[in-house]
């Protein structure tokens, strides 16, 4: 994976400060957007300062191409009705997908993306979790 720093260095700061320590987070296959493996962001992981500042938009997309990693913030009370932003970092692996929620398109932000010549054998597994519906994976700075 290559973090795409000029384009979105906001977005890409975030992830490098969540990789600090390997963090394992729940993932599920997503619903709405096709191809996607979906990872919240437990809230509890950022501190005060992020959640209220939340993410700019910048390398910004609604339609995700195979190898994207897209963050998407969503600022309290938008998702649901839920008191905390969203955080969600998705894994595109297949063509077809689009930023299309229940509560309507959100675009995000491309913020890093799957080596071309790892996309095929990141679609398989994704293909696996998405007959399982969920997994964990495993962030951590390389």
């Amino acid at each position: 994976m290559a973090l795409l720093d000029s384009q979105a260095p906001a977005n890409t700061a975030f992830l490098w400060e969540l990789c600090v320590t390997e963090r394992a987070i729940p993932a599920i296959h997503a619903m709405w957007t096709g191809p996607e493996i979906s990872a919240p962001v437990p809230d509890g992981w950022l501190d005060d300062a992020t959640r209220t500042a939340g993410l700019p938009l910048e390398n910004s997309t609604i339609m995700p191409q195979p190898g994207d990693i897209v963050l998407t913030f969503l600022p309290p009370r938008v998702w649901g009705g839920g008191p905390a932003p969203v955080f969600d970092i998705g894994l595109f692996y297949g063509p077809g997908a689009r930023l299309l929620f229940p509560i309507g398109w959100q675009p995000g932000s491309i913020a890093a993306r799957i080596a071309a010549a790892d996309v095929p054998a990141a679609a398989a597994a994704c293909g696996r979790i998405r007959q399982t519906g969920a997994c964990t994976l495993k962030f951590s700075r390389a």
